[in-house]
C-alpha cells in the first residue's frame, strides 16, 4: 500500500509553514492598516497568532484574538463576514498560484499557557518536580 505524503501524522510541510507565516503577516498588516471597509472590524485590534495551510494551499485557518481577549464571538463574526474583501485585500499583497480561502478561529494559545502555569504551580506538581531534580544529583 502507497504511503500518502499528506498523512495526518507528518505534520506541516516546509513550504505548508513557510506560506502560513507569510499569509499571518500578511492578514496583520491588512488588519493594522484598517484596509477592511467594516467600522466593527475597524473598531478592534485583532492579534493574529497563527495561519495553518492545507497541504494544497487553498484552505488556510486563521487563529485570532482579540487584544485583551475581550470580544471574541463579535470579532470572529466581523472577520467571517469579511472574509472576501479579506482574502482580496492579502491577494494584492502576496504571490501565490491560488488564493486561499481563509477559515478564522480563536486562537486559544494564551488559555493553555495560563492553564500550563497553573498546574505547575500546583503544590503536588511542584513536589514531583523537586522529587526528580533531587534525583537527578544523586
Amino acid at each position: 500500500m502507497a504511503k500518502n505524503r499528506f498523512s495526518e501524522g507528518s505534520g506541516p510541510s516546509q513550504r505548508q509553514l513557510r506560506v502560513g507565516e507569510m499569509l499571518r503577516r500578511a492578514l496583520s498588516d491588512v488588519l493594522a492598516r484598517g484596509d477592511v471597509h467594516d467600522p466593527d472590524l475597524g473598531r478592534m485590534s485583532i492579534t493574529v497568532g497563527e495561519v495553518r495551510c492545507s497541504p494544497d494551499l487553498k484552505h488556510a485557518t486563521a487563529y485570532v484574538l482579540p487584544l485583551g481577549g475581550q470580544g471574541k464571538d463579535e470579532a470572529l463574526a466581523a472577520l467571517r463576514r469579511n472574509k472576501a474583501e479579506i482574502r482580496h485585500q492579502i491577494v494584492r499583497n502576496i504571490t501565490l498560484k491560488y488564493a486561499p480561502d481563509f477559515r478564522f478561529e480563536i486562537d486559544e494559545t494564551f488559555d493553555r499557557m495560563d492553564d500550563t502555569r497553573r498546574m505547575f504551580a500546583d503544590e503536588h506538581v511542584r513536589q514531583d518536580l523537586d522529587d526528580d531534580i533531587g534525583d537527578d544529583e544523586d
